[in-house]
């Protein structure tokens, strides 16, 4: 359909995957690694992939786990310097794109993640010796496949982004046709993830006014078009729609995130079962809530705009429609409904406090707020 070039190059549109082999080529990659999953490999997916190649993959992990951790990131990278490969093909969701960024930077630079870690001061230490990547999403949340980041779980049990102009994918080929057999909870949960990146990176209070642009057609496709992707997965233009709001709000983040994340990160590196894209879901009204008196949120009429976009009435408010659109399609909209309880608030107040998205929130939180904000959740 159609090549876009904002932050890395994006080839979109069904059937856009035979556009692997010209893509590697482009990237400088004759023998790539492909990191993916065991339930990409079960949809046939990885089939499909290794197809387009005009050679056989130097070796193929397909040990991703649902939340990407550190340990999982060694095997692969030995697996990557094991079989000679050049460069990495990620196939899958979220968790396979970003433990493949772990994978390019492991490889070049060797060492353990934590080293590089935003949080760490480990951006600068992700240099342009990075082995290049090349995405491709069999999901539509995360944006990943555009992201300069990757969110991944340390040994020491901390859910931390490793942010890096260098860890952008050389490519990203976004095809939705990829993302039809998504099962309804997980087009649901995924979808949401896109949802709260094109909110929270417009609220967030640096200036970017082409982001802020992104952000808000991105929330206007993904809104439309979620309940009618998960209520029939067959449906081509609210797949494509889905697709393209998640690479939207990847493309947007760029100017961070907020207190959504910081939270999701915390309580997602405490029990890595929960998805990351319900605990988006499930935090957002309150954060919402939280953020609409800040100087750039009434400044700027941000809300009315978010509404806007959304096509809310005037007097809806953003956390309500959340809330309401939450539970339409299916997820679960309390921590209560996740068997999460008060118990592992200071854990999870304290994770956020120290995350990388907590700085970039359009209003200061302590650990007060971010109390509040849990049970306002709960």
């Amino acid at each position: 359909m159609g090549l876009i070039n904002y932050v890395t190059r994006v080839q979109f549109g069904f059937g856009e995957i035979a556009q692997l082999d010209a893509e590697l080529r482009l990237a400088g990659i004759a023998r790539p690694l492909i990191v993916t999953d065991k339930g990409v490999r079960a949809l046939g997916v990885l089939q499909r992939i290794e197809a387009e190649l005009g050679t056989a993959p130097a070796g193929v992990f397909d040990d991703t786990p649902g939340n990407p951790n550190e340990a999982a990131v060694r095997a692969a990278t030995e697996l990557f310097k094991s079989s000679g490969a050049d460069g990495i093909v990620a196939v899958g969701g979220g968790s396979a794109l970003d433990l493949a960024k772990g994978v390019a930077i492991l490889a070049a630079h060797g060492g353990a993640l934590k080293s590089y870690a935003a949080v760490e001061g480990g951006t600068e230490r992700i240099t342009a010796q990075t082995f290049p990547t090349i995405a491709i999403p069999t999901t539509a949340g995360t944006g990943s496949e555009v992201g300069r980041g990757a969110i991944i779980i340390l040994d020491d049990g901390r859910k931390l982004g490793l942010l890096s102009p260098f860890l952008v994918p050389r490519a990203a080929i976004v095809d939705p046709e990829l993302t039809l057999t998504l099962p309804p909870m997980l087009t649901a949960a995924t979808g949401m993830d896109a949802i709260s990146h094109c909110i929270e990176t417009f609220l967030a209070p640096s200036f970017n006014p082409p982001a802020d642009g992104i952000a808000l057609e991105g929330l206007r496709r993904g809104w439309a078009a979620l309940p009618v992707a998960t209520r029939e997965p067959d449906n081509r233009a609210a797949r494509a729609d889905m697709a393209m709001a998640a690479t939207m709000g990847a493309m947007a983040f760029q100017k961070g995130l907020g207190c959504v994340h910081s939270l999701s990160h915390a309580l997602g590196g405490i029990n890595p079962r929960l998805h990351h894209g319900t605990l988006n879901a499930v935090f957002m009204p309150a954060v919402i809530a939280f953020n609409r008196n800040a100087p750039t949120s009434v400044e700027q009429d941000k809300y009315a705009r978010l509404g806007a976009a959304m096509g809310l009435a005037p007097f809806e408010r953003l956390e309500d429609a959340v809330r309401t659109m939450t539970t339409r399609i299916g997820l679960p909209a309390r921590l209560s409904e996740l068997g999460v309880g008060e118990e592992l608030f200071e854990r999870v107040v304290a994770g956020a406090l120290a995350d990388h998205s907590h700085r970039t929130n359009p209003r200061d939180a302590n650990a007060a707020d971010y109390h509040a904000m849990l049970r306002a959740s709960l």
